[in-house]
């Protein structure tokens, strides 16, 4: 019965998936970060696990997102935060279909999002 993206950043539920990921995966699968996450069919399900797939993969061949101070074991910015699809991107265009990215509080974590495409 939790919000998927609280259920996404539980690291008991699911390892490894913070929250610049989070929000990511989650305009990659077109799902709400609200949604309740015993509510999703198995088809957006699916959607769900192949964006985790996807842009996880993405990020790692990226070197990972370095927002602030990271970096990898050798010392070397990641490079995947220049292809961040809403992550630190309210009030610009969602790249799919222009309406403003709006940034909401989600599991105490600023959560980003396109409203017209991400749908509850």
């Amino acid at each position: 019965r939790a919000r998927i993206k609280t259920l996404l950043l539980d690291q008991r539920f699911l390892r490894g998936i913070g929250n610049i990921y989070a929000d990511e995966i989650l305009f990659h699968a077109r799902i709400h970060p609200l949604a309740i996450a015993a509510s999703l069919g198995a088809k957006r399900a699916a959607a769900l696990h192949g964006a985790m797939q996807d842009v996880l993969n993405r990020a790692i061949a990226k070197g990972g997102s370095s927002i602030s101070d990271y970096v990898d074991a050798q010392g070397r910015a990641g490079g995947f935060q220049l292809f961040h699809q809403v992550y630190g991107r309210a009030g610009l265009p969602c790249p799919r279909c222009n309406t403003p990215i709006r940034r909401i509080t989600v599991a105490q974590r600023g959560t980003h999002y396109c409203p017209r495409c991400q749908k509850v």
